[in-house]
């Protein structure tokens, strides 16, 4: 895998990101957790969400492939009872024994990333380590647009193919990566339940809103050059719509 995001993005997502996951599934973690791994951590935005709402001590590994975003995400998460530290590797790479000692292991907005065989893997390692997962914000090609557009659908149907496309000999799930996660997960033995966890973008958030419609038909005009979208982006730009972007959060337990 490769890094692919800027600390402008994420940080204009984390609001919205705060505000779609499902805090239910915290409710639901087995206790004690101490110790957090945290997946293509990014700038540290779920740790800055979840642990002021679990116990403390806490200690967070923060994981990342992108060493500016590691350092980024070590120097920004500073919270009464938490201590922190980078480790700098690919998420595909994870061992058992990279997770000895580790309570629960984090990632959002990752799996849509990852490959079948890379998700297999990765669920082969949490079961033999026995380890909680809390994967949020996982794309689920479910987007909504008020007031809708005749060209939404194509528009939609083109990002989809093309969060789905093959990477340096790797297909991406996409939006197909939830529901086969949580196959994956039953299959190794996991008790696992899924929530909803949309974006609600719009006026109000102006500058997300836009950000995600350029990245959204700037995907789409990649995967299918040849589709008629001429004025579609500035159309929306100028009147932003009301979007619900749809993600799903999975949190899968052992024993």
């Amino acid at each position: 895998m490769t890094g692919e995001f800027s600390t402008t993005w994420l940080g204009l997502r984390e609001p919205a990101d705060a505000a779609a996951r499902a805090t239910d599934l915290v409710a639901r973690l087995p206790k004690p957790i101490n110790v957090v791994r945290d997946l293509g951590c990014g700038t540290g935005s779920m740790a800055r969400w979840l642990a002021p709402q679990l116990d403390t001590p806490q200690h967070w590994i923060l994981a990342d492939l992108d060493p500016k975003l590691l350092h980024y995400a070590t120097s920004h998460v500073r919270l009464p009872g938490v201590t922190v530290e980078g480790a700098l590797g690919d998420v595909t790479a994870l061992t058992a024994a990279d997770l000895a000692g580790t309570d629960l292991v984090t990632c959002s907005a990752l799996l849509d990333l990852l490959t079948e065989a890379e998700i297999d893997a990765l669920v082969a390692t949490l079961a033999a380590a026995q380890v909680t997962a809390l994967f949020t914000l996982s794309v689920a090609g479910e987007v909504s647009l008020d007031p809708a557009r005749p060209q939404d659908a194509t528009v939609a149907e083109a990002f989809d193919e093309h969060q789905r496309r093959v990477v340096g000999g790797r297909r991406l799930l996409g939006p197909d990566a939830p529901a086969y996660a949580a196959q994956a997960f039953e299959k190794a033995g996991a008790t696992v339940v899924t929530r909803p966890s949309a974006w609600r973008l719009g006026p109000e958030l102006p500058e997300l809103t836009a950000e995600w419609l350029r990245g959204w038909v700037g995907a789409a005009r990649e995967q299918r050059p040849s589709a008629d979208l001429d004025g579609y982006l500035e159309d929306r730009l100028e009147h932003l719509p009301t979007a619900s972007v749809g993600h799903v959060d999975l949190l899968a337990t052992f024993g």
